[in-house]
């Protein structure tokens, strides 16, 4: 996932770059085609780290479930899998709290 979005990061950078070497607008990519030729897009990036999260996290509960109506007795493997889950959720948010300070400085440029 971090692979997709620093590519995603990186070819909305170069096209960035390229916009601002052409400043007369001959060569400019129109805002709608910027990355879209990339595949997944943004969006289905966050909606499989969001499912990937989901599926961390009810693995672990149904791991200490079963520890904990004894049908297992792999207690460090139900928590080591409720540890995964915590840091992939606590990845998301970061990722999250990155996007939404991105997008607050995108609203406070100059038009």
């Amino acid at each position: 996932m971090a692979n997709d979005m620093s590519a995603l990061i990186h070819s909305d950078l170069a096209a960035l770059r390229g916009a601002m070497r052409n400043p007369d607008g001959a060569d400019l990519i129109p805002a709608a085609n910027i990355g879209a030729n990339i595949q997944p897009d943004f969006a289905q990036s966050m909606k499989d780290a969001i499912g990937k999260v989901d599926h961390d996290e009810r693995l672990a509960v149904r791991r200490m479930n079963e520890v904990d109506s004894g049908k297992s007795d792999d207690l460090v493997g139900a928590m080591l899998s409720s540890q995964q889950a915590n840091l992939s959720f606590s990845m998301l948010m970061q990722v999250r709290n990155k996007i939404m300070g991105a997008v607050d400085e995108l609203i406070k440029l100059p038009l």
